[in-house]
């Protein structure tokens, strides 16, 4: 009879529990002979610290898996919040650049408009300084009474033109009523050869009279007269001023640009 196969022992079914071992084939361990394995305490031994150095480093991998991939976010995160914040700088400067390119601008343009200004009021104070010494020049031309008074005949006769009234009143300086009174009839005559027309009839005002001639005293140019004639309808709804200071402001308006372009040119 045969005898019976010995009984498994305890080893194989323990290491069983954990994982099967696996006989691999070979000519010292053929596929025939396969059946079940018996190892000793050492074995199993270094069989656990290997399945626990395995499990082990796949933990330490994992560990430095999450380890990389965590700092991978931060450092994502972090550039992220970098950026933002160059982002934010960036803009805040470009801000803050516009704002002094604005500062800058109105400044220079409030130093032009200064020193437009400045120019302007240059300018206009030589104008005026051109415009008294043409005044000094006309009070020297009422000192001559012969042209003078042939200057009188024709702003009245120039004047009564204007005037286109039948009769006239007409107003001089205090100073000059002698030389107009003899310029009335010349001046009626010379309206009536110049236009062939009826010369107004003339009324010489002796109540009132133009502002008196400038003393040369400091501020009285507002209150004098160079000379000259002013004529009023007998109505006195119409008055026509042929002063020496009008036609110099007459002449002034019409030619300040021709004066600014030889002054200022």
């Amino acid at each position: 009879s045969n005898p019976l196969p010995p009984e498994p022992t305890a080893a194989p079914l323990i290491y069983a529990a954990t994982g099967a071992l696996v006989c691999q084939a070979s000519a010292r361990c053929p596929s025939s002979a396969l059946g079940p394995y018996t190892m000793d305490e050492g074995e199993s031994t270094r069989q656990l610290d290997a399945m626990v150095k395995f499990i082990k480093q796949e933990a330490e991998e994992k560990a430095n898996e999450i380890k990389v991939s965590a700092e991978e976010e931060f450092n994502l995160e972090k550039l992220q919040l970098l950026e933002q914040e160059k982002s934010k700088i960036r803009k805040d400067y470009e801000r803050r650049e516009a704002q002094v390119e604005v500062k800058k601008k109105i400044e220079f343009s409030k130093q032009l408009n200064e020193q437009r200004i400045k120019v302007l009021s240059a300018r206009e104070v030589a104008i005026q300084e051109l415009v008294a010494e043409t005044k000094l020049k006309l009070r020297e031309v009422s000192k001559n009474p012969g042209s003078y008074k042939k200057l009188l005949q024709d702003l009245l006769v120039q004047a009564l033109k204007k005037l286109g009234e039948k009769s006239a009143t007409v107003k001089c300086r205090q100073v000059d009523l002698v030389l107009v009174k003899e310029v009335l009839e010349p001046a009626r005559k010379a309206f009536t050869a110049l236009f062939q027309e009826e010369a107004p009839v003339l009324s010489l005002d002796q109540a009132s009279f133009l502002p008196p001639p400038p003393t040369g005293a400091p501020g009285d140019d507002h209150n004098t007269s160079l000379g000259g004639v002013a004529v009023t309808s007998s109505d006195g709804r119409i008055t026509v001023s042929n002063t020496l200071d009008d036609r110099l402001k007459i002449a002034y308006q019409a030619n300040l640009p021709v004066i600014r372009q030889k002054l200022f040119a």
